[in-house]
């Protein structure tokens, strides 16, 4: 089967946003979706982002299909389960079956073997493709996924889709030389991106003092972008953040940021992270690029994002592929420099400025700040659209006690979801 035929049965089925990591034997599905028009598809960095960007995408009205090679079941296994299997969040997920009958490269035998009992040992049902029973395996996959409400794989073994090169699959000469994507001036030569070698080269330090004159600008001259030395604590930054919120759907990521901002406002619209460290940006990713009409919010930490850097580039050079960047994405990373649920031990951000590799990732818009009337007039500023934009709000290691989140995760998932429904235009093509 050609990859464009398989993608024709995924759409009758109503899959309308894809993402994965690459693997030669769908080759020919990726190709056709990387042009496709009305199929979005987001090259993910890795399985368990991949797995993070599905599950924003359906809280937020898309039905989503993660693709991914065998042994990217290890790399999402905890997304899989800490997130997708815990919140109850169907997506059809597409393993191909490297090892398959125990011949492959030596790398791939073992997965091979236990791909099929690993999907069973954390409960997802699976089956393994067929050329002559494709059409019902995705339909069963379909009605599983959302009979049980959680993720459900289709095993692809070698033959069933064909697998020549990207070129012969679809001629995808267009997605090489779309200016949008690869000659993009805004992106891949935008001098105050790539050619900043003060922003690459200059390691500020940590204390280096803030001039920041101007409140709630998201650019500054290079000579006054320093990361400014913490004066609030992150209670206290989170309190100035939220006061700039309306009704803008929030990813919270997990351990005090949760715990402290339920503390500050409960929201209807506030997503609340309880497992999966590090996912909280892709989460809010899917959120973006699933509803383009309102703003996304990512209350980020630093040890979360540090688990997951790739996802910068990711938002700052454009998600889906030949469209644009998403410009309603609003980062905040509150940095403490520690992991502070696990004992306050320190974060690798403590000598690097978290903005300065934001900015150089290609978001629009990257700043650092310390003080809250400065955060919150920079967040309101951000939500006013013309991001992606991150927001680096350095905090001091205080907490505040706050009790854990009370709702049970599906909850969390109705509560937050219930904030899309009826709104205009829920399918609305992507950026």
């Amino acid at each position: 089967m050609t990859g464009a035929a398989f993608a024709a049965l995924l759409e009758a089925e109503g899959y309308d946003f894809f993402t994965g990591v690459p693997c030669s034997m769908i080759a020919s599905l990726i190709a056709t979706l990387e042009t496709h028009p009305r199929l979005p598809y987001v090259p993910a960095v890795r399985e368990d982002v991949a797995v993070g960007l599905a599950a924003g995408a359906w809280l937020a009205g898309r039905r989503p299909m993660v693709l991914m090679q065998n042994s990217g079941l290890g790399t999402s296994l905890n997304a899989l389960v800490s997130l997708s299997l815990m919140y109850r969040l169907p997506a059809l997920l597409l393993v191909t079956c490297r090892g398959h009958g125990g011949t492959d490269a030596p790398e791939h035998l073992l997965m091979g073997e236990i791909s099929p009992r690993l999907l069973e040992m954390i409960r997802i049902p699976h089956r393994i493709l067929s050329a002559r029973t494709v059409a019902d395996d995705i339909a069963w996959g379909r009605s599983e996924s959302e009979r049980l409400s959680q993720p459900v794989a289709l095993l692809l073994p070698p033959g069933v889709l064909e697998t020549g090169t990207a070129e012969a699959a679809g001629g995808r000469g267009a997605v090489a030389g779309r200016g949008a994507v690869a000659g993009r001036g805004a992106v891949a030569g935008r001098g105050a991106v790539a050619g900043r070698g003060a922003v690459a080269g200059r390691g500020a330090a940590e204390g280096e003092p803030s001039e920041y004159g101007n409140r709630g600008r998201l650019s500054e001259p290079l000579s006054a972008d320093r990361t400014p030395t913490p004066s609030i604590s992150r209670f206290e930054a989170l309190r100035a953040a939220v006061a700039a919120l309306t009704a803008e759907p929030v990813v919270h990521a997990n351990g005090y940021i949760c715990r402290e901002s339920f503390s500050v406002k409960d929201r209807m619209e506030n997503f609340y992270m309880i497992g999966s460290m590090g996912m909280a940006s892709a989460i809010g990713l899917g959120v973006a690029l699933a509803a383009p009409d309102r703003p996304t919010v990512v209350f980020d930490g630093d040890g979360n994002l540090l688990m997951s850097l790739g996802i910068l580039p990711m938002i700052g050079g454009g998600p889906v592929m030949g469209r644009g960047r998403p410009g309603n994405l609003v980062h905040v990373v509150f940095d403490n420099a520690l992991y502070g649920s696990t004992g306050n031990q320190a974060s690798p951000s403590r000598a690097v400025g978290l903005h300065h590799v934001a900015r150089a990732a290609g978001y629009e818009r990257a700043t650092a700040v310390a003080a809250a009337d400065e955060l919150r007039a920079t967040v309101a500023t951000a939500l006013a659209g013309g991001g992606p934009s991150f927001i680096l709000a350095r905090v001091t290691g205080e907490e505040q006690p706050a009790p854990r989140i009370p709702y049970p995760p599906e909850e969390i998932r109705e509560r937050f979801r219930s904030c899309f429904r009826g709104s205009a235009s829920p399918r609305k093509t992507l950026p």
